[in-house]
């Protein structure tokens, strides 16, 4: 009965440990993601302020 226990425990912590990891890879890409979009609304930004400007 007692190693039924630990693998429960063993499987658990397993889980977790996936979870986290990819919780780290969502946020890295969150990110990037940021980034991206934050050149994007700067290049959006010139390029209407460029169309204003003539």
């Amino acid at each position: 009965m007692s190693w039924t226990i630990v693998a429960a425990v063993l499987l658990s912590t397993a889980g977790l440990l996936v979870l986290g990891v990819l919780a780290g890879r969502v946020w890295l890409d969150v990110r990037a993601l940021a980034r991206e979009v934050d050149s994007a609304s700067r290049a959006v930004a010139r390029a209407s302020g460029g169309l204003a400007g003539r």
